[in-house]
């Protein structure tokens, strides 16, 4: 029996191969698995050319995932720089990365990640598009933004981010808004601006139907972006973001009808005490299709430590429902992420993603910490760096400060409270201050 995507085969009763090894990487059941991308609760992103891909699902019921963005911009344009990225990611536990190159040959360097990278691969074509074409914003056509959507999917990637939810009502309530930060969306700025140059509809928006036509070709799944996504912690929750929130829900459920995979794209900037609403409200209005977050970050006022605000808010979500997490380095608002920036925003976010599994009680997530605390337990030092989530450095801050002896560090030295408690425990004497 043929399938044209993931969610069209769990339809028609058939377990695909990827679902059998989404199914294995989450000792999950793949009946059950089965039905819940039917449902659109899980989404499996297999581009038919991405050949080398290896499948993830995303789904609040499954392990929480990460996304990496990286990509050329007009100041740092060095593929190799970028692709030396990708490869670092992926071996640093990354499930997914997104393309969001500005500048430069950007078809070489989609297609070197479809060809070569063995993670989710997604881009977003509104930026691909001005630099493709290369000419004054308000002169591309309806016809050459449908196209650029048409290419990605033909080069294999996996998920696109399409800003369809910002039409002509949406922006003219915008307007009226009177936003703290406006529009923060790279997409979403761009797509408004051209509706306001041309005067046109959103081509994303209008023409909807045609890119599920393509979506369901190639089997791409939709992440349907947020352009009015809060870019400060005042505009949480208010109406723009509310309203396109409701417009992604409709444009969910028809994508459904055409079995093309939906994931909803989130905030943004928001407050700890808004996120837990935020994403019921989600749930609620787009009928449980997995929720990809950016952050959100908590706060506004930590420049070059945003990767921590992103990852507060990022567990917190996740506890909730979020069922993705799109990185955050400290360089967010500042530059493009170095190499180190990029390894600093995965742990982070990979820490926001362990938590959350183990609060919302994903079974087999806290195996994890037990081991850890059972290796700090026998003071070994050797099975501690192993478990850490960033091995490298916690061997090397060890090494950094060697203490005079092996069983203690060198904050407490012999005053170990689990050094001593452990030679208490078998009858030996406390030698503190000898």
């Amino acid at each position: 029996m043929e399938y044209t995507t993931q969610m069209n085969a769990a339809r028609k009763g058939i377990i695909t191969p990827q679902m059998e090894a989404v199914a294995s990487y989450e000792n999950m059941n793949v009946e059950e698995l089965r039905k819940l991308v039917a449902e659109g609760k899980i989404a499996i992103p297999a581009n038919k050319n991405h050949t080398c891909l290896k499948p993830y699902g995303i789904g609040s019921m499954l392990k929480t995932k990460i996304n990496v963005n990286l990509g050329t911009s007009r100041d740092c344009l060095d593929l190799d720089v970028e692709l030396a990225k990708v490869m670092e990611a992926v071996n640093m536990g990354a499930e997914s990365i997104m393309d969001l190159s500005s500048f430069g040959d950007t078809k070489v360097f989609r297609r070197k990640l479809t060809q070569e990278c063995p993670a989710i691969i997604g881009t977003v074509p509104i930026y691909d598009a001005v630099v493709y074409y290369n000419k004054a914003l308000k002169s591309i056509t309806s016809d050459e933004w449908i196209d650029i959507v048409r290419m990605h999917a033909e080069d294999g990637v996996d998920f696109m981010t399409i800003h369809c939810g910002i039409n002509r009502d949406t922006a003219a309530r915008f307007k009226k808004s009177k936003r703290h930060t406006n529009i923060v969306s790279r997409g979403g700025s761009i797509i408004f601006a051209w509706m306001e140059l041309t005067g046109q509809e959103n081509p994303f928006y209008e023409r909807y139907d045609e890119i599920l036509e393509i979506c369901q070709q190639y089997d791409v799944t939709l992440s349907l972006g947020d352009a009015c996504r809060p870019g400060s912690i005042a505009d949480a929750g208010d109406i723009p973001q509310i309203e396109e929130l409701v417009t992604l829900g409709e444009l969910t459920t028809r994508a459904w009808e055409k079995d093309v995979q939906v994931m909803i794209e989130g905030p943004g900037h928001m407050p700890l005490n808004q996120i837990q609403a935020n994403m019921e409200i989600q749930k609620t209005i787009c009928k449980g299709a997995p929720f990809y977050v950016l952050g959100p970050l908590v706060t506004d006022v930590a420049p070059g430590y945003d990767h921590i605000t992103a990852a507060i808010g990022g567990a917190i979500a996740a506890t909730y429902g979020a069922a993705f997490l799109c990185y955050v380095t400290p360089a967010e608002h500042l530059r493009l992420p170095t190499l180190e920036d990029v390894k600093e925003g995965i742990i982070a976010s990979r820490i926001a993603a362990h938590a959350a599994d183990v609060a919302k009680g994903l079974p087999g997530a806290a195996d994890w910490d037990f081991e850890m605390s059972e290796a700090r337990r026998n003071l070994d030092w050797e099975k501690q760096f192993d478990l850490a989530i960033d091995s490298e450095k916690a061997r090397r801050y060890r090494k950094e400060s060697t203490p005079e002896r092996e069983d203690t560090c060198t904050m407490c030295g012999k005053m170990c409270a689990v050094r001593n408690i452990n030679k208490i425990l078998r009858g030996e004497d406390v030698d503190i201050m000898e």
